[in-house]
């Protein structure tokens, strides 16, 4: 079956964001408490999507991934603050897809529209626990810029890391 790459739509954002949901309880729960993961459920986070989607639809692209007709991964581009530059906010892929080859996909995709924008550099924001992700992006060109950050999870306290690359 071939990962069809199309762009998201407000019709998408349930799917999305349970598979946000999913994702993330999946990539995070080795590392963040599954009570905290899960202190947004499902549809929270289904809420979450429609409301950023209504702010930031008129600068921000949604794509998303699907196998025969199912969402399986997005991803999120938009503006960075830093002139010039372009942030990949969000990928990611249903826990059963993990390795697929999906990820490998919607990140092409995502660096062409993020080159195709006019920014000349790309950034990203990864948990510093999460060394699978973490290991995706230095095999895509993606290094960390010394740039973190502290944030919660629920009531976890988490770190993230700054990765960047140049574009195209």
């Amino acid at each position: 079956m071939t990962v069809v790459i199309r762009a998201g739509a407000e019709d998408d954002l349930a799917a999305i964001g349970e598979l946000h949901f999913r994702s993330r309880v999946a990539a995070y729960s080795g590392f963040v408490p599954v009570d905290d993961l899960t202190a947004m459920p499902a549809g929270a986070m289904v809420d979450y999507w429609v409301e950023r989607w209504r702010y930031e639809q008129g600068d921000h692209q949604l794509t998303v991934a699907e196998l025969g007709g199912v969402v399986v991964g997005f991803t999120y581009i938009g503006p960075d603050a830093e002139p010039d530059t372009g942030i990949l906010n969000a990928i990611h892929v249903d826990p059963d897809r993990v390795g697929s080859g999906v990820g490998r996909v919607l990140m092409r995709d995502a660096l062409a529209k993020l080159a195709a924008s006019g920014w000349r550099r790309a950034v990203l924001w990864v948990l510093t626990g999460n060394a699978r992700a973490r290991r995706f992006y230095e095999r895509g060109g993606w290094v960390p810029d010394g740039v973190e950050r502290e944030d919660h999870i629920g009531t976890a306290l988490v770190r993230h890391m700054r990765y960047s690359r140049p574009l195209p």
